[in-house]
């Protein structure tokens, strides 16, 4: 209990909605960038096209198959640089299991007032060096007082709020992708955490600027348990998991 109170301190500072959200504005985003399945795309693609010249050709068009698949299993990010051209356009999507449990470090059951972390579904659309972000709220029951701890029903939408970052970085990336630091600003805070990507997933593990350390790279993998959150140790879940696709 004492862990939430502070929280909702920190929160209530910030004037905080969703995964991340504009005081001045009241709206909410969950900052964060991540990767696409263009990789595992063309691994099949080729492949594909391989094994049909070896139906015609005999075992040099199964052999061409073959290197189409390493292609495609071969994806990787090595750089910051590459990371932001590969998400850059793309639809990063979190919904159902996909939620942490504790958003930001905030318990989604909590009524933590603007700053309440209880989500249907986050869209974010990385574009230019910065991210458009859609966040349906989902329905907190049973918790009308702030503090108060009720059930969070991702099940059934609730308002809509979008508001764009002003920026975000991402650094010390390693493994190919496997662990990278990651901080996005928008106008009047900041998160900041780290993050991973594969070829059709992204995982970004955030907390609200200067709330919590232990959250780099440097500390432990994604998800961790290295985070130190307002003082106390933080054993909830704040990995945010987002599906990547071509925005249609």
């Amino acid at each position: 209990m004492n862990q939430i109170k502070l929280i909702i301190g920190t929160a209530a500072i910030l004037g905080l909605v969703a995964c991340g959200s504009d005081p001045d504005a009241g709206k909410s985003a969950n900052g964060g960038a991540g990767g696409t399945g263009n990789g595992g795309t063309a691994g099949t693609t080729n492949g594909g096209t391989g094994g049909t010249a070896g139906g015609t050709n005999g075992g040099t068009g199964g052999t061409t198959g073959g290197s189409g698949g390493s292609a495609g299993a071969g994806l990787e990010f090595q750089t910051p640089s590459q990371i932001d051209a590969y998400l850059d356009g793309k639809l990063l999507t979190m919904t159902g299991d996909d939620i942490p449990a504790a958003p930001n470090g905030i318990p989604e059951a909590v009524n933590a007032g603007q700053a309440t972390q209880c989500y249907n579904k986050t869209e974010m659309r990385p574009l230019g060096g910065t991210i458009g972000v859609k966040s349906t709220l989902g329905t907190l029951n049973n918790a009308p007082n702030q503090g108060d701890v009720g059930t969070c029903d991702r099940n059934t939408p609730g308002a809509v709020l979008e508001f764009a970052s002003t920026s975000y970085v991402i650094e010390n990336v390693s493994g190919g992708g496997d662990c990278f630091d990651f901080t996005v600003s928008y106008s009047g805070f900041s998160q900041e955490g780290r993050g991973s990507i594969s070829a059709d997933v992204l995982k970004l593990e955030l907390y609200f600027a200067d709330t919590a350390t232990g959250i780099r790279c440097a500390d432990g993998a994604v998800g961790s348990d290295s985070v130190m959150l307002n003082g106390a140790a933080f054993t909830g879940d704040a990995v945010q998991v987002y599906r990547i696709t071509e925005d249609m």
